[in-house]
């Protein structure tokens, strides 16, 4: 039996590599029991080589979890279905919110492999700042990675790097096939349906056929696209994804060379197709001559209208839908929950707010943030006190103070993240009492005691344009709810939330 020297020296050797190596005391299953835990689940629409289904996806990542003890709150499950991971400009809401909810505390992901989570180095770059931080373990089906040791980084440097290069070999593939089908004259086949033609995109459907050619002809003839719409949708027509009709789903047949035999790539019109054409080339272009006229004429009338200040803005709370300028009986504008126009009568949802006092409020509510706002990435001295001052330059000195501490190794890198936040957390608290927001192009000379003035002359100068942007900036959404009955004519200004953007 040891001595009890030979014992303390013992327990010193563990606490000291404890304290050197934190991964070990990370890797310690007992450790994770009761922590919180994301799930990421995915598939593209691309045939990649695993199409594992997102819930299928979803019940292993429980599963492992269910392993390793770690809890998973449903609203921390994040799903992108239907993305792809490789496309650079694609745009994934689910990992978004993860990398969210990793900076708010989230130390576990679980994922069914890791070219669920990434398939480009730029997100897994993102992925491991926000680790250096926070410290995060990736879990998998297969295998598990601890972002802060640098032999599961490399390893997962190079997963991510195949991955990358699979999906550009997949993606040449695709383009040099698209490339030699234009040069043959064939079609281009996947995706949704096209309108008067079988799923190969060759094969004619005579009573679409006959659908096809009426729009044709309705079109020139001069019915508006709205009126064909609610004629197709009135005759129980139904789109070739068996739904009602919509304006954009007509235009679009009248847009499409592929109903004349037209070979387009990538846009750039090369010749006739091997397939049978349901319109007659003569008429798909005056089709296409009248589509610019219309369009030309439509936008004329529009700048000769009101510009809803606005736009793109205001949402409707009963359905999330935005809500669209119009004028109403005697020319009265307001703002309509856009689903009003929806073919199927069931989902059509009517509320709506008298324009010009809503924008009126909203206008002042900007005015009042513009006055306010400092883009100049510094407090402002007459909205800081001098003991708020005083309290952050302390707090940033502790800060300074606390890295050298960390740079000696004097504290271990868990034992800094921790007081760091906590010393971050009282900065935030005190600088929350005034606005800073970093110099932004399209608040330039809108800030300060003359943001009113300003406002008002780019008003007069009919610059509706930059306020629209500005507002857009300035607030993620402007929320009306239900009507409670207010007095006859008065407006219910407790319909109107506003949601301003993080500043």
């Amino acid at each position: 039996m040891n001595s009890p020297d030979e014992q303390e020296e013992a327990r010193r050797h563990r606490s000291v590599s404890r304290i050197a190596d934190p991964a070990t005391r990370k890797n310690n299953r007992d450790a994770w029991r009761g922590q919180q835990a994301a799930i990421y689940c995915r598939i593209s629409q691309a045939r990649d080589e695993d199409q594992t289904g997102v819930d299928r996806q979803e019940r292993i990542c429980i599963g492992i979890a269910e392993r390793l003890g770690l809890i998973v709150n449903p609203a921390n499950i994040f799903i992108d279905n239907n993305r792809s991971a490789w496309r650079r400009n694609r745009k994934r809401p689910g990992w978004d919110a993860l990398l969210t909810a990793m900076n708010n505390g989230i130390t576990h992901v679980i994922a069914y492999h890791p070219d669920r989570l990434m398939r480009q180095p730029r997100d897994l770059e993102e992925l491991l700042t926000i680790s250096d931080d926070h410290g995060i373990t990736l879990h998998g089906e297969a295998n598990r990675r601890d972002l802060s040791d640098p032999d599961d980084r490399f390893f997962l440097r190079i997963e991510v790097a195949h991955a990358c290069r699979s999906s550009d070999d997949t993606s040449r593939r695709l383009k040099s096939m698209m490339a030699d089908r234009a040069r043959d004259g064939k079609p281009r086949t996947g995706g949704r349906r096209r309108y008067g033609y079988a799923p190969n995109a060759v094969d004619i459907i005579p009573e679409e056929a006959e659908i096809v050619r009426w729009i044709f002809e309705s079109f020139l003839d001069g019915m508006t696209p709205f009126k064909m719409t609610a004629d197709l949708n009135r005759r129980g027509v139904k789109s070739a994804q068996g739904k009602l009709w919509r304006v954009n789903a007509l235009l679009n047949i009248i847009d499409s060379p592929h109903v004349a035999g037209i070979v387009r790539f990538r846009g750039h019109e090369i010749g006739r197709g091997s397939w049978p054409a349901i319109i007659d080339v003569g008429m798909w272009k005056e089709a296409q001559e009248r589509r610019t006229f219309r369009s030309v004429a439509f936008k004329e009338n529009l700048v000769q209208g009101r510009f809803y200040l606005l736009r793109g803005v205001v949402y409707c709370t009963a359905c999330g839908r935005v809500m669209v300028g119009r004028p109403m009986g005697g020319n009265r504008p307001i703002y309509i929950c856009g689903s009003h126009t929806n073919p199927d009568k069931s989902t059509r949802c009517f509320r709506s707010v008298g324009a010009i006092t809503l924008e009126s409020f909203v206008e002042d509510a900007t005015i009042d943030l513009l006055e306010r706002l400092d883009i100049t990435g510094k407090e402002r001295a007459t909205i800081l006190s001098e003991g708020d001052e005083a309290s952050i330059e302390s707090d940033r000195a502790e800060l300074a103070e606390l890295k050298e501490m960390w740079d000696a190794r004097e504290i271990n890198t868990a034992e800094y993240r921790e007081m760091r936040k906590t010393i971050e957390k009282r900065i935030k608290k005190v600088q929350d009492k005034t606005i800073v927001r970093p110099v932004a192009e399209v608040l330039h000379g809108m800030v300060g005691s003359q943001a009113r003035a300003t406002w008002n002359a780019h008003k007069e100068a009919g610059n509706y344009e930059r306020l629209n942007a500005i507002i857009r900036f300035l607030f993620a959404a402007v929320r009306i709810k239900a009507a409670e009955s207010p007095a006859r004519g008065a407006f219910d200004y407790g319909r109107v939330e506003i949601d301003q953007n993080d500043l």
